[in-house]
């Protein structure tokens, strides 16, 4: 029997029963411990284990939660894919999902500065779809994820809406919500930092009957702050609870409520181009700047094996989302004082429901072990949303006068919309004598699109019918190594009367994780063609067409637990993107060009170095991070600048008062390096130098 999809994990493998049932020491639970979720499929043999991966203390991940719609080794599957541990996140006190991608390949993060409404990133040089549990959250929606809501957050390169539909080429961020566990948990932390940073979290648990078939979890952050420029604030609120009822080995049912809640500032105006300003400037408006978001949410999550090789899961998710702002933003040049200004807001709400059903079938063939997965999934949208505009006074950034709040707003937008999406999906993996696997999907969405507009009077709407394929054959030819070839489409969500953009991925990819170390090493190389895309000018925010654009390029990546003292996170990309066919955008011509934001290369490392305590001191864990990136462009017409190639430094220091105990600083851009990330009728800055410290106490 094949052990290679059972790797290394801070100790050896047990081995018991006469059937030999193997159970990693990570995945093993007591009698009392949660027996389902997920299940890992091994040649001839099947594991049910409470979670996929020591996520809160290792950084290394061997196995995915929900990214392939079903936990599976991460060696065997045919995508160039990151893993983010809690253990990571904690790490590195990555408070936005724009900290937690920074040290993933192919991953450009915060390119727009102090526009703090979004979390901004792209992957492989494209916008990424976000998920929670494999359910969409879609892309730049408005809302900043809470990090602490989640175990891990799973990262998969490229095309794949056979996986998971309608979706953006760059790839997909899945969000893996941490659920209530059979066992007693107790999770306190106080956060002090920069910009009067104040913070307060906890994440506790326990059973709630004897016989451990009921258990709860309650999951919550406060925060009092500022952000780096004058006359802003940065509070959020986040609550979360749980229940899992689990009757038997073979049933489990978890309901999940959340509320998250957001009062800050969204912008700091940015600053005249050309110039050099102090991060603290704010040419906003101090009574006109800001953005309160609220959004309720509650899951169910359904998994019941019914035997004979057949497993049953649902994931079922309602939410209600409001998302106001209002800010002052400039547009200028330096040196032609004052500058021009102008007040946006908008208001926005939406209602959510998605779900899906997910069968799936594990036969042995002979030599053949064959897993069959088939699907429906649901998601209604309804939204509106209303978007003022008005001139502002001009400003001068050597003597800012302010004017505040304007006398009055005149609607631009004003529509409500909704979207009804209807798929079916199925995928089918053969795997033969644990050496050759051929995987195929399909999936087809049906779109049903309404918009009304309130302001021009119309009532306009549109139906998509789309079909996505994936194929890849992966070689196991040893079982720590894998290589593989793959084929995959993705549909991005479409406008009414406008064709959806569509993507086309070709990737050869080689992953090693070697036995008896905590590691994996990937590298993929990959083709990826989107067309019928569209572009947004900055200046007046219309929308035109680019025809075709290709990005080929190189991933690696490695996560390793070198010796029991030194882990590492280490990453490189070369990203080489052109527009193949355009018409001209806003009257130039863009064929040939680069893509706006993308560089050439990107690097990230991170290093950590336990030091293990002596006498009455307590282990200390020095940890330093350099992030690269090279100069790009900030739009793709190519006619407004590139931004500079910048290095920035990250530390990190621990110290374990006691075994429950620790202490931990953290600096994010420790030398304070200052450039501009973005450019559009203003300039952004990168974030400047923060610094927080942290007590946590877990028993």
């Amino acid at each position: 029997m094949s052990l290679q999809n059972l790797r290394h994990r801070r100790g050896i493998l047990l081995c018991c029963c006469a059937s030999i049932a193997l159970v990693s020491p990570v995945l093993a639970q007591d009698a009392a411990g949660t027996r389902l979720s997920p299940v890992i499929r091994l040649p001839e043999i099947t594991l049910e284990a409470a979670g996929t991966d020591d996520d809160a203390t290792s950084i290394v991940a061997q196995e995915m939660a929900v990214g392939g719609k079903v936990a599976t080794s991460i060696l065997d599957t045919p995508a160039s894919v990151s893993v983010i541990t809690r253990a990571e996140i904690e790490r590195r006190d990555a408070r936005t999902l724009e900290d937690v991608l920074q040290y993933s390949a192919g991953t450009i993060t915060d390119y727009y500065g102090t526009d703090d409404r979004n979390d901004y990133f792209l992957l492989r040089g494209f916008q990424a779809s976000t998920y929670r549990d494999g359910i969409t959250l879609g892309s730049m929606r408005g809302i900043r994820e809470e990090p602490l809501a989640y175990d891990r957050v799973e990262v998969i390169r490229g095309a794949n809406s056979t996986l998971f539909g309608v979706a953006d080429p760059g790839g997909s961020v899945n969000f893996v919500t941490k659920r209530p566990r059979a066992e007693r948990l107790r999770d306190f932390s106080a956060t002090v930092g920069s910009h009067d940073r104040k913070e307060l979290g906890f994440d506790v648990g326990d059973v709630l009957t004897p016989d451990a078939t009921l258990s709860w979890r309650l999951t919550g952050r406060v925060k009092d702050a500022a952000r780096e420029y004058d006359f802003s604030r940065d509070d959020a609120g986040f609550l979360m609870g749980g229940l899992t009822w689990q009757p038997s080995d073979v049933t489990s049912v978890s309901l999940i409520v959340d509320r998250l809640t957001q009062d800050a500032t969204p912008n700091s105006g940015g600053y005249p181009r050309g110039g050099d300003y102090d991060r603290g400037l704010f040419l906003g408006e101090p009574e006109f700047n800001y953005l309160d978001v609220a959004r309720n949410t509650a899951t169910v999550i359904v998994e019941h094996d019914l035997g004979g090789g057949l497993t049953l899961r649902s994931n079922l998710r309602g939410s209600n989302t409001s998302d106001d702002y209002g800010y002052v933003y400039i547009a200028g040049e330096d040196g032609s004082f004052p500058v021009g200004r102008g007040y946006i807001a908008t208001d926005g709400n939406a209602e959510e429901r998605a779900g899906n059903v997910i069968l799936q079938y594990d036969r042995q063939l002979g030599r053949i072990d064959s897993s069959t997965l088939a699907g429906l999934e649901y998601r209604d949208v309804t939204s509106r949303q209303t978007s003022y505009f008005a001139a502002a006074t001009p400003i001068d950034p050597r003597d800012p006068v302010y004017s505040g709040r304007p006398d009055s707003l005149v609607p631009y937008l004003d529509r409500r919309g909704s979207t009804t999406n209807k798929a079916i999906f199925a995928q089918q993996n053969l795997s033969l004598d644990d050496r050759y696997i051929l995987t195929l999907g399909a999936r087809h969405d049906r779109l049903d699109l309404r918009e009304e507009s309130f302001i021009a009077g119309t009532d306009s709407r549109d139906d998509f019918a789309e079909t996505s394929l994936r194929a890849a054959l992966t070689w196991k030819a040893t079982p720590e190594l894998s290589a593989y070839a793959s084929y995959a489409e993705s549909v991005a969500p479409p406008a009414i009367g406008i064709e959806p953009e569509r993507g086309d991925q070709y990737e050869l990819g080689v992953k090693y994780a070697p036995l008896g170390m905590n590691a994996l090493f990937s590298a993929a190389l990959y083709d990826l063609r989107k067309t019928n895309i569209t572009v947004v000018n900055t200046d007046t925010f219309d929308r035109e067409l680019v025809g075709e654009i290709r990005v080929r390029g190189l991933d690696l990546e490695a996560k390793a637990e070198l010796t029991p003292e030194v882990t590492l996170t280490a990453s490189y990309s070369y990203t080489d993107s052109e527009v193949l066919r355009s018409d001209p955008v806003f009257g130039i011509d863009v064929t040939g060009n680069e893509m706006g934001s993308v560089p050439n290369h990107a690097a990230s490392l991170w290093v950590d170095y336990r030091l293990a305590g002596a006498g009455a001191r307590g282990d200390m864990t020095f940890g330093l991070g350099a992030r690269y990136t090279g100069s790009y462009f900030y739009n793709t017409q190519n006619n407004n600048g590139r931004s500079e190639a910048a290095l920035l430094l990250d530390a990190a220091y621990s110290y374990d008062i006691t075994e429950s105990a620790q202490l931990s600083l953290n600096v994010h851009n420790l030398t304070d390096e200052k450039h501009v990330v973005g450019r559009g009728s203003a300039d952004y800055y990168n974030p400047g130098r923060e610094i927080a410290l942290t007590l946590r106490s877990r028993f």
